[in-house]
């Protein structure tokens, strides 16, 4: 295997993957990666020409991820979660010649026409939200998860063959952390279905009776679990790590952690997809905890390079770990990326600062991106589906947040055309269920409202903070605090 797998020492017979549908070992694991990989070449598939894996949860996602990588071939994660539209687009920006269905198990030709990308030796290529309306194609190296796989076995001290909890789809880079984590440490993933994890009691069952040690997640997720007394220590005994990432971890999740979890270990992190899933890390601590509010997201990675541009206030990050490019988007290569002593620079778009000691702090978004439950969400991606819609002239989404920056919910406002001017005779549901075809359930607003017209600030742009003033104005038992 290559050099992001385990070495030959793991026990062939400890479980490797723990999926909705079945369980291998490493033998296993192993046994059918061979099989995966042997059918993969006879339908076609070729080294630097990505290859789509759409499914959710079962094994055969894992064992496709790893033929993948012993093969050199990119893989691209979809789960299926996207709408069939989304799924499409990012078959076609990624110019996948293969798709392989995790839950059939079968291979689908997507294009006879091969095209080795221009980037060698990509270990996989995720799709975030794009401003245009078009998702954009982060493609990350293989020397970026090896670096990710060794950060993770020599400072997080996940012990001896760590047990991963994964929820967080394998669309979502999170994901990544238990996947490079099992297969480079030698540990097992527990994945979790949406039906498992929307009944709280199976879920903890599920991740009881297989002994997950880390947990993996956003803020967000782990707030939604302090709903259920069975969330502590006692129903969950053997969770020794807590790792974030994904959103802004608030000292109050941490106190309510520390008070269920006493003894163990909350790892905040932070980083963007497009720097192989994070770049910071710090142990949160009780001298951590009394010390700052809000709380840092860390020290920077060894061998990665994180600062403040002194002029906008953007966090930079330079190192291995950044990204190849976005796939055939020359236009943002050139503002997002640059050059630093040899190595590939990102300009994250997000504001913060530098302390003194090397403690690193973000401070939320310059653009109007925001993250929602852990998943990026360009607001002008919503805007153009909006304006897609039929009878819909134009259209703006704000985000609802918390005082600590937390976004809670999406709220869109609606310009109908000019031959809808009957706002009661609307159909709101069924704009929102045509918005489903179209984007992730995750970006669909919580609620849509009809205006006359958008507020336009002085650059003719959409006033989004007019909108949040006339939105708390007139729901005065918003939950804003």
């Amino acid at each position: 295997m290559q050099a992001c797998f385990v070495d030959q020492t793991v026990d062939r017979e400890r479980d490797a993957i723990i999926g909705s549908d079945q369980i291998l070992t490493w033998a296993q694991l192993e046994e059918e990666s061979d099989i995966w990989i042997r059918k993969a070449r006879e339908h076609g598939a070729q080294r630097d020409v990505p290859l789509v894996i759409l499914g959710h949860k079962q094994a055969s996602f894992i064992v496709a991820i790893t033929g993948c990588l012993r093969l050199g071939i990119p893989f691209v994660p979809i789960d299926t979660i996207y709408p069939s539209e989304r799924i499409q687009r990012i078959c076609d920006i990624s110019k996948s010649t293969l798709l392989f269905r995790a839950d059939q198990s079968r291979f689908e030709k997507l294009n006879e026409i091969v095209t080795p990308l221009a980037e060698k030796q990509l270990a996989y290529m995720m799709f975030t939200s794009g401003s245009t309306g078009e998702p954009k194609g982060v493609q990350i190296g293989v020397e970026s998860v090896v670096e990710l796989g060794s950060w993770m076995r020599d400072s997080f001290g996940l012990g001896d063959h760590p047990v991963f909890m994964n929820q967080a789809p394998f669309s979502f880079d999170l994901s990544v952390y238990e996947i490079v984590g099992t297969l480079y440490l030698g540990g097992t993933c527990v994945l979790n279905s949406r039906e498992v994890i929307s009944n709280t009691e199976k879920f903890y069952v599920r991740i009881r009776d297989h002994r997950a040690t880390v947990w993996v997640s956003t803020p967000s997720f782990a707030y939604q679990q302090l709903l259920s007394r069975d969330f502590n220590q006692k129903s969950l005994p053997f969770i020794t790590t807590f790792l974030f990432c994904g959103e802004v971890l608030s000292t109050g999740l941490v106190k309510h952690i520390r008070q269920r979890f006493p003894n163990s270990n909350i790892i905040n992190t932070y980083g963007p997809t497009e720097a192989t899933v994070a770049t910071t890390s710090i142990f949160i601590d009780d001298v951590i905890l009394n010390e700052y509010d809000p709380l840092p997201v860390g020290y920077q990675k060894p061998g990665t390079k994180i600062y403040c541009d002194s002029h906008t206030g953007e966090l930079c990050i330079v190192g291995n770990n950044v990204m190849r490019g976005y796939i055939n988007r020359e236009d943002l290569n050139a503002t997002k990326m640059f050059s630093q002593d040899g190595k590939r620079g990102f300009r994250t778009g997000d504001s913060g600062f530098v302390d003194e000691n090397g403690l690193i702090f973000c401070s939320g978004r310059l653009d109007d991106q925001i993250k929602l439950h852990g998943y990026r969400i360009e607001l002008s991606e919503i805007d153009a589906a909006l304006r897609e819609l039929p009878g819909v002239l134009t259209g703006a989404t704000i985000a609802l947040r918390k005082s600590d920056g937390t976004v809670v919910r999406l709220i869109s406002y609606i310009v109908p055309s000019a031959e809808n001017t009957k706002y009661d005779d609307l159909d709101l549901e069924r704009w929102k269920e045509k918005l489903s075809n179209v984007i992730p359930n995750y970006m669909i607003p919580s609620e849509m409202i009809v205006c006359e017209a958008l507020p336009m600030s002085a650059n003719d742009k959409v006033d989004r903070k007019a909108l949040t003033e006339i939105y708390a104005k007139h729901n005065l038992d918003m939950v804003i605090s």
